[in-house]
């Protein structure tokens, strides 16, 4: 695979399924209003609830590898910072809207349509870089040339939009700028969000490595304090140069803390704010449920252990075996001393509530046509027409609380302008047609199949393989019919009576082709909090088993799974997830590009790690990053969000969840959703005072259909 410039603002924040998890999963008729599901859940209160003063540790998972956001190691670290640090000329609403930032922008506007597109910025005069130095012309135009993809010395990981301009012009003076558009530009609000300081795009040297580790000059609520390697921490302090309201906060600590280690953290009073997965939100509901209670707690070490167990490891203590007896004295010592730490641990916890709703990205089934039977695009639709997504929503969401809403828009999330339900372009859930199309395509059940004297290696040799998990009595039935297809030596009584049905869901024989059984490479990652992707994969291997597919699941190392095995194509079926965009016409482009051939004989895929895509894509997003109406470019992203599910090379499920940890009396953060942070409002509430905009949206409401 061949790196490309051309990458999405989004493609920072890809991220498996379950690892990270926020805001709208709805629907609506066409005459009404869409009606979220989930809003940001921050516990909002109004600025004179909140007391001045004060930090709020804030973990996050790796430190930020760089502090520019257009290179192509940056990650959502980064992005948290240069929220509070950098301007922004517009911001998301809950909606995922972009919206003007008034504390930057006076007015922002298309002024000229012909002959050429010019967008008219004026600035707010009282904006200014931590120097002193408005905030002006020379700024947009330094980060224009570093960015247009005309220097290659800039090493930028994308330059979509600004590849579109022109020139830029100061109007009445710097707080005026005129911005030309060589071809029209749809998504210009994108532009410019975040702003580095002709300070750091002025030079290649600046913009390569000046602004990775410091910057030095901002233009924010907050400043860059430290960043601090050592610690692992980055240290946010408020500005004395804003201009804006004053932020509550004295500083925001950016800590780095293993999600698997957060509840621990949380309970140690070292976090205040903090993703978390189902395991410790579940903790942080028993504490709640648990605080005031003076008996034994029902949950933690030692709380499995039955009462026979109980009365056994009694008897091995008080036994004859000496032996035998100090061993178990030793082990109920460490149970003893682990129920101890686990409770004090609880008793902390009840200072936090978990604050949830849905991330603005959802979890996609990822089909690689490159290779193998899914590059025939009737196998692909076959497994699409297998699933039961409601049922894999629900296995997802159902455990946490959450409505359970299947995503049916690759490029927009219920709320948005450009969101419509394009599935009926691919179909739901018929196992009859999905056989139809495999035997369309030449897989048969029960044709004769040569084996293989050695398993195939696993790429790279990393990861486990192993037979799809199903419930025993379904492997045991895809197994049977397996056999029965090259001559059955199973045991006797493992039939059923002649004419006897099939139970619902029961696996169909196993299919074959050219010798060849149909068994695709399933690869999941094996770390903690990817429990939820691999729950939703042990029922797709059900639902795929259903039709005669059989699945391989390679489980490998979290760090491997997505360079090794995604971004590489070593992989048949895979799930990851994408962010959702304000700005599909740009941003997602690049995700479903068809894949064009490069010089040395390899696919230039940009991040389309399907490798499915068609030439009518293509040329729908182009057509919608050129169109000014905005009607007319949301109905061209539909467009091509219907083709892409004819393509049937990803096929959305649900959107993410998203769990936050946060104290009790901390307002106006938690789960965000599409809302960017007002991150001069977060703060904790005054002793006896509560968030006076009233309770966020709850997660369980439901969808005005």
């Amino acid at each position: 695979m061949q790196d490309n410039k051309r990458r999405p603002r989004a493609a920072a924040f890809l991220v498996c399924g379950a690892l990270a998890v926020t805001t709208l999963a709805g629907c609506g008729s066409d005459d009404d209003p869409w009606i979220p599901t989930a809003g940001p859940d921050i516990a909002p209160a109004a600025r004179d609830r909140i007391k001045d003063g004060g930090s709020v540790r804030w973990a996050v998972d790796a430190m930020p590898k760089t502090l520019n956001s257009f290179q192509a190691d940056a990650d959502p670290v980064t992005s948290r910072i240069t929220g509070a640090v950098l301007p922004s000329m517009f911001r998301l609403d809950a909606q995922g809207r972009p919206q003007s930032d008034a504390d930057y922008l006076e007015k922002a506007e298309v002024i000229e349509e012909e002959p050429k597109q010019v967008v008219l910025y004026k600035l707010n005069q009282k904006a200014v870089w931590s120097t002193g130095r408005e905030i002006g012309a020379p700024d947009f135009a330094a980060q224009w040339r570093a960015l247009s993809g005309k220097d290659s010395s800039y090493w930028t990981a994308h330059n979509a939009g600004y590849d579109r301009i022109e020139k830029i012009e100061r109007g009445k003076n710097d707080l005026e700028v005129r911005v030309t558009f060589a071809k029209p530009y749809a998504d210009w609000r994108a532009l410019f969000s975040p702003l580095y300081p002709k300070d750091v795009m002025g030079t290649p040297d600046s913009f390569n490595d000046g602004a990775r580790r410091k910057l030095k000059v901002t233009a924010g609520p907050f400043t860059v304090d430290s960043v601090d390697r050592d610690a692992k921490k980055v240290t946010l302090e408020r500005s004395p140069r804003w201009w804006g309201e004053r932020p509550k906060l004295d500083k925001l600590v950016l800590t780095t803390v293993p999600r698997a280690k957060r509840a621990t953290a949380l309970a140690a009073g070292r976090l205040d704010l903090a993703d978390v997965d189902a395991g410790g939100a579940e903790r942080i509901a028993h504490a709640a449920r648990d605080h005031g209670s003076s008996g034994p707690l029902g949950h933690g070490p030692g709380a499995a252990l039955t009462p026979a167990e109980a009365l056994r490891s009694w008897a091995i203590a008080h036994g004859d075996d000496e032996e035998a007896a100090y061993d178990e004295m030793a082990a109920r010592a460490k149970t003893r001393k682990a129920v101890r730490k686990y409770a004090k641990e609880q008793g902390n916890l009840h200072g936090y509530k978990v604050r949830k709703s849905f991330a603005p990205a959802y979890t996609q089934l990822a089909l690689n046509g490159s290779q193998g039977p899914l590059a025939d695009e009737r196998v692909r639709r076959a497994v699409a027409r297998a699933l039961d997504r409601n049922q894999l929503a629900a296995v997802a969401l159902r455990p946490l609380g959450l409505p359970v809403n299947t995503v049916d828009n690759h490029l927009a999330l219920a709320g948005q302008a450009a969101y419509a339900d394009n599935s009926s372009a691919l179909g739901d859930q018929d196992m009859a047609e999905a056989q139809a199309l495999l035997a369309e395509a030449g897989w048969v059940p029960g044709g004769p199949v040569k084996e293989k004297k050695d398993k195939p290696k696993t790429a790279g040799g990393e990861g486990d393989t192993e037979d799809s998990k199903r419930s025993e009595d379904t492997k045991h039935s895809a197994h049977s019919a397996h056999s029965a297809g090259q001559g059955d030596h199973a045991a006797s009584g493992a039939y059923a009576p002649k004419g006897t049905a099939a139970p619902a869901g029961a696996a169909a024989g196993a299919l074959a082709k050219d010798g060849k059984p149909l068994t695709l490479r399933f690869v999941l990652p094996s770390g903690a909090g990817s429990e939820q992707l691999r729950a939703v994969a042990d029922r797709i291997t059900q639902m795929l088993s259903g039709i005669g597919v059989r699945t391989d699941v390679m489980k490998v190392d979290d760090e491997s799974y997505f360079k090794d095995h995604i971004a590489s194509g070593e992989y048949d079926l895979a799930l990851y997830s994408w962010p959702a965009s304000a700005y599909p016409a740009t941003d997602a482009r690049p995700i479903y590009a068809k894949p064009v051939p490069a010089a040395d004989g390899s696919l230039t895929v940009e991040q389309n790690y399907t490798r499915v895509g068609t030439d009518h894509i293509d040329q729908l997003f182009d057509q919608a990053i050129g169109e000014l109406d905005a009607d007319e470019e949301n109905a061209l992203v539909r467009k091509a969000d219907a083709r892409i599910w004819a393509a049937a090379g990803s096929i959305p499920l649900y959107q993410r969840p998203q769990l936050v940890a946060a104290r009790s009396d901390l307002a106006n953060a938690g789960a965000f959703g599409f809302q960017d942070p007002h991150y001069e409002d977060i703060g904790y509430l005054k002793k006896g005072a509560r968030g006076a905009s009233g309770p966020s949206a709850p997660a369980s409401a439901s969808a005005k259909k």
